[in-house]
């Protein structure tokens, strides 16, 4: 929701909010995106698909965690190493 406008009322403010919409939606309803622009993202827009994206970032967010994991087993490693090394 957007704030549209705030008013004080003695100690109480009042505030109005626009109705519930995407930015997406907001976009294609602004008169400062040229007609070119909202054709182009009219059609990006079209091609998204929720459930897609929803497994592509779960790939990613695993990808991550993988990676996390294996950088903090191989840190205990590298200090034994280098402990070792020294001695």
């Amino acid at each position: 929701m957007k704030l549209i406008e705030k008013h004080r009322e003695g100690s109480r403010v009042k505030k109005r909010y626009d109705k519930p919409r995407t930015p997406y939606q907001r976009g294609m309803e602004s008169e400062q995106i040229s007609k070119a622009q909202k054709q182009k993202l009219s059609r990006q827009y079209e091609k998204l698909n929720p459930a897609e994206l929803k497994r592509q970032i779960t790939r990613l967010q695993n990808r991550l965690i993988e990676m996390a994991g294996l950088k903090q087993s191989a840190q205990p490693r590298v200090a034994r190493l280098a402990a070792s090394r020294k001695g």
